[in-house]
């Protein structure tokens, strides 16, 4: 059951309602782009970020947007909210890809009324604190990746400037990832800015002769460029635990969830694949990675954040090709550099719902993590039961509506509160589109996929019912009940749309 949005959200305007994943998939429209031509020996560098604002003609109450490839190493968005802090600017919307700890002067920029609205896919850290303490004057936006896309390409989100951190540029805007000091791989969040945005500024610490070679974004779509000194700290882009967990729950985890891809039937030539960073699905990818090369089996593609685990597979030939839309570690981003086969995509390549096909349909199998799972397969990964936002969709929904087979892998318990609840406290990924939850405790299979449950149960593996499983969960040593948060009345301070656009669950302040 997905809980009931308003009508009428002040401050973000007319709700339409989650009506289910695929319920709203006809023809979409992209918004037309005005273009400023540039005359023949008319330059497009500019000597500071003050001077490319007032070349784009910002005002109050524009949007500027961000990218996150440098993930928590970015300091564009710092120094661009600064210096436009420091211009005087007032009710600026915020329209970043995601927001990390490092973006913590962004809160003050909230407070001291330079910024009035934020969307973003994720966000963690002071600005998600001060998100959940009322400190934005209207609701954020949280988003997926694909429908963030969506929304930028149809116009629901309009740029005024988008500003690109880019570790290479030339002087007429010719931009890629892999070379200088910040190089990040991939750019595949600020190519559907470049594309939809009225202003395009490349902020660049590594400026070479034109042309700059190979190019990710083009000098069609990029109106100034500044040189600066550092555009923020590569080695900080490195995400999640990249290690292989030690945990034996994890790793039985893992174990089960390899074993359900087996039985699955999917796990054959062609086989694609999608995980996250974090130490059980890693575990995973070594579990598939033996399986294949005792088989012989050779994957189509593995896909999303990439990895240097999905690296070694690729080098290994157990999979053709990447679909990269961002790096997640160093070794991705020498691999993006140098192997042909490791293949960009932009955001909404990736998931875009209202595309002509992304790649996350051609997915057969997704791991997914989760901060709770309910009796309806709904899963939480953005609000925690302190009623701190942990984060957010992500590509959590997209790859969920996409794959053939979407797996969540979680324990059954934190050290305190169950994972597994009655009801989870925010949707992120509505139930209708996971197919399986995977815990140490057994495999609760979604009642739509009884194919499913059936080769489990064929396959010898401990299926058990989602009910079972949350009552395991509410008895395991220590663990309590976790405090009501987000309630059914109050503020409202963020609203979370499904990749559609549409409303599918809002996050309340708490009363007292």
């Amino acid at each position: 059951m997905i809980r009931s949005v308003p009508a009428f959200i002040e401050g973000y305007g007319p709700v339409e309602p989650f009506a289910g994943a695929f319920a709203r998939l006809g023809p979409a429209t992209r918004r037309s782009v005005t273009r400023h031509p540039v005359r023949p020996g008319q330059g497009k560098l500019l000597p500071s970020i003050r001077a490319a604002i007032e070349a784009c003609g910002l005002k109050d109450g524009a949007t500027v947007s961000f990218h996150h490839h440098l993930r928590n190493g970015d300091d564009v968005l710092r120094a661009v909210m600064a210096e436009i802090a420091a211009m005087g600017f007032r009710d600026i919307t915020v329209a970043a890809t995601s927001l990390f700890p490092v973006h913590a002067p962004l809160a003050d920029h909230i407070r001291n009324g330079v910024v009035s609205g934020i969307s973003a896919t994720y966000i963690r850290g002071p600005v998600a604190d001060a998100i959940a303490a009322g400190a934005l004057p209207t609701p954020a936006v949280l988003l997926t990746h694909g429908g963030r896309a969506r929304a930028v390409e149809a116009g629901d989100i309009r740029i005024d400037v988008a500003f690109v951190a880019a570790p290479t540029a030339d002087p007429y805007g010719n931009i890629n990832g892999v070379q200088g000091k910040s190089a990040c791989g991939t750019l595949g969040y600020p190519m559907v800015d470049a594309r939809c945005a009225d202003r395009v500024v490349a902020i660049t610490d590594h400026l070479v002769p034109y042309p700059a070679c190979p190019i990710d974004i083009s000098q069609e779509d990029v109106d100034f460029v500044v040189p600066v000194d550092s555009i923020g700290d590569p080695q900080r882009i490195v995400s999640g635990i990249t290690r292989v967990t030690t945990k034996p729950e994890g790793k039985a985890i893992a174990a089960m969830a390899a074993a359900v891809i087996d039985a699955s039937g999917l796990l054959k030539d062609g086989f694609s694949f999608q995980m996250g960073a974090g130490g059980v699905s890693l575990a995973v990818a070594d579990t598939l990675k033996t399986i294949m090369s005792e088989r012989g089996i050779v994957g189509s593609f593995a896909a999303g954040g990439i990895t240097g685990t999905l690296v070694e597979m690729l080098e290994a030939g157990l999979f053709r090709t990447l679909f990269d839309v961002q790096c997640f570690d160093l070794k991705a981003v020498d691999s993006y550099r140098r192997n042909p086969a490791h293949q960009s995509m932009s955001a909404s390549q990736y998931g875009n719902p209202h595309a002509c096909g992304a790649v996350v349909n051609q997915l057969d199998a997704m791991m997914l993590g989760a901060a709770e799972v309910d009796l309806d397969f709904n899963v939480n990964v953005t609000l925690g039961n302190n009623g701190v936002i942990l984060g957010g969709s992500g590509g959590h929904s997209d790859t969920a509506a996409g794959a053939k087979l979407a797996l969540v892998t979680t324990a059954l318990a934190t050290n305190t509160h169950p994972k597994i609840v009655e009801r989870v406290s925010f949707v992120t990924t509505p139930g209708e589109t996971i197919d399986a939850v995977v815990t140490e405790a057994g495999i609760a299979v979604n009642p739509l996929r009884e194919d499913l449950r059936e080769r489990l149960r064929d396959a010898g593996l401990p299926v058990v019912s989602i009910e079972e499983l949350q009552h395991k969960a509410s008895c395991c040593d220590g663990v309590t009940p976790p405090p009501p948060v987000n309630p059914a009345e109050g503020r409202i301070l963020a609203v979370g749309q499904y990749r559609d656009g549409t409303v599918i669950d809002v996050i309340r302040a708490n009363p007292g």
